[in-house]
């Protein structure tokens, strides 16, 4: 069985630890973290979410980009 637990702003599933980071209730963005056991702290991903849906992830290189379609 998976390990679940909710922490104080997020949760742990498994080896992944989510974690809401910042937000803004007025302006509807949020930023989480995800970290593992070989991905913590700088080598983390945040993740970045605007009201309108578009997400932006980065991690200790900057931020990844979309391959262009």
């Amino acid at each position: 069985m998976i390990h679940y637990k909710e922490t104080e702003y997020g949760f742990k599933f498994g080896d992944a630890e989510i974690t809401r980071i910042h937000s803004d209730d007025k302006r509807g963005w949020v930023i989480v973290s995800l970290e593992t056991s070989k991905f913590n702290g700088n080598k983390g991903l945040q993740i970045y979410i605007t009201k309108t849906g578009k997400i932006r992830i980065s991690d200790q290189r900057g931020e990844w980009l979309a391959p262009k379609e």
